[in-house]
């Protein structure tokens, strides 16, 4: 459970990293074609590969070399030495390893990916996360829908908090203009889920206007 006392971004590396050692390398993730090893090494070319970046951002060309990358860390390494890196971070010279660029780019990152290893396996059931960390979340949202603009729909988009009492600040966002407007309801994390593509298993509510 992420705590105050330790950033969102490494306690969700730390528990991600011992659920992917207890699971082992052949388990499904939400990812769709990928494996707990896939999981992983996708991971630790994003920690420890800076010319795979442009790749994930990207896409296109650059997708190619990142898949490469992927690919060979994919094969070439045990997948015990691949959960060793994944706990241990990024190298220091990688500026993911400085903790406000750790805290911007990776805490949304830990915690979908570690849902993505989660709700793959049987009996999983959503977490009650502080609302510290929700918060968090809620503020990574936008990114994430903008990251996914050219998937989305021409209808509109609204997403709202379910954690919150109606009517508080900055308890709704529209994330997209246009009709018929899509409200998509849930606490943070699941609505979080939801803009990033897992909608088959992000617990929210849907409405249509």
């Amino acid at each position: 459970m992420p705590t105050s006392a330790v950033p969102v971004s490494q306690s969700e590396r730390a528990a991600l990293a011992d659920l992917l050692e207890q699971l082992g390398p052949d388990r499904p993730t939400c990812c769709e074609g990928w494996a707990t090893q896939d999981m992983a090494a996708h991971l630790v070319v994003r920690d420890r590969r800076p010319d795979a970046m442009p790749g994930f951002v990207l896409g296109g060309p650059f997708a190619r070399w990142t898949g490469r990358v992927h690919g060979r860390a994919r094969a070439r390494q045990d997948y015990d030495r691949l959960v060793d890196e994944l706990r241990s971070g990024p190298p220091a010279w990688v500026p993911t390893s400085w903790p406000a660029v750790d805290r911007l780019v990776n805490t949304a990152e830990m915690v979908i990916h570690h849902e993505d290893v989660r709700r793959a396996q049987p009996g999983w059931a959503p977490r009650e996360l502080p609302r510290t960390v929700q918060d968090q979340l809620w503020r990574s949202v936008p990114v994430l829908a903008r990251g996914r603009a050219s998937q989305r729909p021409t209808a509109g988009l609204l997403v709202r908090r379910s954690d919150v009492p109606d009517g508080s600040a900055g308890s709704e966002r529209r994330l997209h203009d246009g009709e018929p407007t899509t409200t998509v309801t849930g606490a943070p994390l699941e609505v979080l889920l939801w803009v990033s593509g897992r909608r088959e298993v992000a617990c929210v509510d849907l409405t249509v206007d």
